[in-house]
């Protein structure tokens, strides 16, 4: 027997069940059309015996027999010999039990995010302002990955590494959560620094593909490393770079004045440091105006750097037709027993 069926017991009712029988595959589901022809053979075998047996006188009336009630138990042979035949026919037909399970696997690509939390990134163009838009599309794009390593950094006067590649989402999704204007306390925008430190937990990667996302809304003002020589530096290392630069030109809220109305400062974004850095990064700039566009170039991102995901399926089947086969030749030893005793009609050749 089947080792799937050890734990089970072969006479079971529920084998017979409308449920257990919805969750069988039929591997040879053309046997279970010609069940319903079989008590169709025994009509039809009954009618032509009926008509060509030769009819003897007995000593019994007609009524005797069909008032004897040891009459019907005559009807016990046959009906076995039926059942036996269709459970031979649905054991021909090999009920089946399918697992499937699939196993998906890629070769990963390694991105690293750089997000700016300089003050400026307190601009309301954005809702509710510039940096909380940025985590929660990062959120967004992270959650959309699949078996990436993701790495994180902030940066404003300096640059920090908030986490290193990984592919735990719900952690960097935490560590984006608690981003907020404190974590550095040096003001600027250090874009060489974020580059530097981004690059810097790349070197050991030896993935086939490495991405770094740099999000700013101003000039590098700070640091010690010039934002052209830190991309060259990742260029080094095969490390491609998007830039996004975020932010609208000209009047802009920031905050609340001392009445409680809303101020407004004048805004301007060069967007030429950006832009180099992309070029040397061999990939590609993006200027964004408000949230909506900010989610279609992380969207755009995203599709561009889709590693292609594969997949194993494997298939574990257990037959069951084991069960209706003992049932089948049980009955059939019953009813050859029952071919020698009273049960059988003696009357009849």
């Amino acid at each position: 027997m089947d080792s799937a069926l050890s734990d089970v017991s072969w006479y079971s009712l529920r084998w017979f069940t409308p449920e257990m029988w919805g969750n069988f595959q039929w591997e040879n589901s053309l046997f279970l059309y010609l069940i319903p022809l079989v008590p169709l053979f025994f009509v039809f075998r009954w009618l032509v015996g009926f008509k060509l047996n030769q009819r003897l006188p007995i000593a019994l009336s007609k009524s005797d027999i069909q008032t004897d009630p040891s009459s019907w138990l005559r009807v016990v042979p046959p009906v076995m010999f039926t059942l036996t035949l269709v459970l031979l026919l649905i054991a021909l037909a090999r009920p089946q039990k399918t697992n499937e399970k699939v196993e998906q696997w890629t070769e990963g690509i390694d991105i690293m995010l750089l997000i700016d939390i300089s003050e400026s990134m307190q601009i309301q163009d954005f809702q509710p302002n510039r940096l909380e838009a940025a985590k929660e599309t990062a959120k967004n794009f992270i959650m959309g990955r699949f078996q990436d390593r993701i790495g994180l950094v902030v940066f404003s006067g300096e640059a920090y590494s908030l986490s290193p590649l990984t592919t735990d989402y719900d952690l960097l999704s935490s560590y984006i959560e608690d981003i907020n204007f404190d974590l550095i306390e040096s003001r600027g925008t250090a874009i060489g620094s974020a580059l530097a430190v981004g690059t810097n937990r790349m070197t050991e990667s030896d993935s086939k593909s490495k991405v770094i996302i740099l999000l700013s809304d101003g000039d590098n003002t700070a640091g010690n490393l010039d934002p052209e020589t830190a991309a060259r530096l990742a260029e080094a290392y095969n490390i491609k770079i998007y830039t996004i630069a975020v932010g609208k030109e000209g009047k802009v809220p920031f905050g609340k004045d001392f009445f409680g109305r809303t101020r407004y400062v004048e805004n301007t974004i060069d967007e030429t440091t950006l832009r180099q850095i992309a070029d040397i990064g061999d990939g590609k700039f993006y200027r964004v105006g408000d949230n909506e566009a900010l989610k279609e170039v992380f969207a755009q991102i995203d599709e561009y750097e889709k590693a292609e995901i594969k997949e194993s399926r494997y298939k574990d089947t257990t037959d069951f037709y084991q069960v209706y086969l003992m049932w089948g030749i049980a009955l059939f030893l019953g009813w050859l027993m029952l071919k020698s005793t009273f049960m059988s009609n003696v009357l009849q050749d």
